[in-house]
Parts: structure tokens; C-alpha cells; sequence
């Protein structure tokens, strides 16, 4: 565990992020800032966490992510998504853990697309009688 650096790629929603764990005190970097400066919401913060408290290593890492595409959701969970595969190459024993948490598995939920004569991907034009 001396000098190493492990890496996991997460991805959710149009958002894909670039984790790296690095043998540290437990400090997390979105992006070259803090994450209490870089995601606003309490909740959001708690979701990409989630991985470290479950595997109770929350201050044996620092947590180094850049992330870009989509908004603040989508990014925290594509955040929480790198963390746990990174985990996963720094000790495979983790695995249970994260695997019934459900922090491996990748969100397959996305944007759907928008169809001709719609004005979105459901959204029909105004019903009109005349």
C-alpha cells in the first residue's frame, strides 16, 4: 500500500468520472476543490461517501476525481460509481460489501430521446378540437 494510487472510472447519466484513491487522511478533491465547495447539497455529499463509510475506510484514502458531463446528481453518482471500482483494485475483499450495497452497478437509467412530431420524447403537441 506504500505510494499507490488506484483508479476506477464511474459513470451515470451523461456524467463520467475519473477516480483516484491515494493512501491519505481521507480528503476529497472534485475537479481541483474541496467537495464541500464543489457540491452544494448535504445530500449529494453523504452519496458520494456512501462507499468509503460501508467499507469503513472513509480516512485511510484521499480521493482525487475529475468528473465532467451532466449536473450535480448525475455527477455524484457517477463520483460514488469510481470510488467503489477503485476500492475494488485496492482490496478485492470489499466486494461484498459494495456489490450488496449496490454501489458496482451502473445505472443503465438515461435521457430518453426526443421522436418526430413529439415536442420531447413523450410530450405530444396541444390537443386541439378546431
Amino acid at each position: 500500500m506504500a505510494n499507490a494510487k488506484y483508479y476506477g472510472t464511474g459513470r451515470r447519466k451523461k456524467s463520467i468520472a475519473r477516480v483516484y484513491l491515494v493512501p491519505g487522511t481521507g480528503k476529497i478533491t472534485i475537479n481541483k476543490r474541496d467537495i464541500d465547495e464543489y457540491l452544494g447539497l448535504e445530500t449529494l455529499k453523504v452519496v458520494v461517501r456512501q462507499p468509503l463509510v460501508a467499507t469503513g475506510t472513509i480516512d485511510k484514502f484521499d480521493v482525487l476525481v475529475n468528473v465532467h458531463g451532466g449536473g450535480y446528481t448525475g455527477q455524484a453518482g457517477a463520483i460514488r460509481h469510481g470510488i467503489s471500482r477503485a476500492l475494488l483494485e485496492a482490496d478485492a475483499e470489499y466486494r461484498p460489501v459494495l456489490k450488496s450495497a449496490g454501489y458496482l452497478t451502473r445505472d443503465p437509467r438515461m435521457k430518453e430521446r426526443k421522436k418526430y412530431g413529439l415536442k420531447a420524447a413523450r410530450r405530444a403537441p396541444q390537443f386541439s378540437k378546431r
